[in-house]
């Protein structure tokens, strides 16, 4: 719950998938399967929503993209000893 991911390569990642998403639902369309080429359209639709996640979390700042010199900050809780 309370890691934090590589928010830059998520980012990278995402926009790969959108480019190869999207270059086969056309590349489909065009070759005259319409099921690929909607099932292709609908990937590019989740990566352009993760991606949209994945800038916003960017854009928030350092509780999601901290920096090396940041520590992990403790999960909410009720402030008593964490049990291991």
């Amino acid at each position: 719950m309370t890691a934090r991911s590589p928010l830059r390569l998520r980012c990278g990642l995402a926009s790969f998938g959108l480019v190869v998403s999207a270059g086969g639902a056309w590349l489909f369309a065009a070759a005259g399967h319409p099921g690929w080429a909607a099932a292709f359209a609908v990937l590019a639709v989740v990566t352009v929503v993760d991606l949209t996640l994945i800038i916003r979390h960017i854009r928030q700042g350092p509780h999601w993209q901290p920096g090396r010199d940041v520590p992990p900050y403790e999960p909410p809780g009720d402030g008593g000893p964490r049990r291991r």
